[in-house]
């Protein structure tokens, strides 16, 4: 469940904004506050994954209020940033921008507009949940967190599209299964030779679709082994 703080002025404003974020899926409103002050206390008591703030608020705008959720004395507590104003101006906008909101809805809007965005949120959300925290992300990971369509990656003189498919599709399935795959194995579910597979692997390996690990065994090199990414 992702948890939502709404930050708005106008009690009847941030209780409509607070029933259409109750009528999406996956979403709970943990707290509502109708100041910057209380904004603030509430980010640092509740943790929301997500705040709704609003622009025009009695003691300090909500820019002021996104820049000391960025920069207060506990990271842990940022959450995510979406803004919902009646603020038009250009200079508003690029200040929400600037300080990290992930978008800028202007009052009044639908149902269906707060929707659209939260979902958008919520496979933001999940695409980071599936990055593994130990390790770098890849150039793949970042494309898809930003929504950028993946680039059709090309192999490399003397390898052939339709085998690089096959291997591809070997290492998916694999992975699904949540296994690695040596050259040896693969090579015998993809119908090649083990040079051929090793060729494929260290491929996408070097374009960063798939990680190798080396197992160590009692004697000899480790062994290679290979999963998609």
């Amino acid at each position: 469940m992702i948890t939502v703080l709404v930050v708005d002025d106008d009690f009847m404003v941030a209780k409509i904004h607070s029933g259409y974020v109750d009528r999406v899926p996956g979403f709970e409103v943990v707290g509502v506050a109708h100041s910057g002050a209380e904004a603030l206390r509430e980010v640092e008591r509740l943790r929301p994954d997500l705040v709704l703030l609003d622009i025009y608020l009695p003691d300090v705008d909500g820019l002021s209020v996104l820049r000391s959720m960025r920069t207060g004395a506990r990271p842990s507590a940022e959450p995510d940033v979406l803004v919902i104003s009646a603020a038009h101006d250009l200079d508003t906008v690029r200040g929400a921008v600037r300080g990290g909101a992930l978008h800028y809805l202007i009052k009044p809007f639908s149902f269906d507009a707060l929707r659209e965005q939260l979902e958008h949120f919520r496979a933001l959300h999940d695409r980071l949940s599936e990055l593994p925290g130990d390790a770098p992300a890849a150039q793949q990971d970042v494309d898809r967190l930003f929504g950028v369509p993946p680039r059709p990656v090309v192999p490399p003189k003397g390898l052939a599209s339709e085998t690089a498919g096959v291997v591809e599709r070997v290492l998916r399935e694999a992975a699904g299964g949540g296994e690695d795959l040596s050259a040896t194995e693969c090579a015998g579910l993809a119908e090649l030779s083990r040079v051929s597979a090793r060729k494929y692997l260290e491929h996408f390996v070097d374009t960063g679709r798939a990680e190798v690990r080396l197992r160590y065994g009692g004697t000899g090199r480790p062994e290679r082994r290979y999963r998609w990414l």
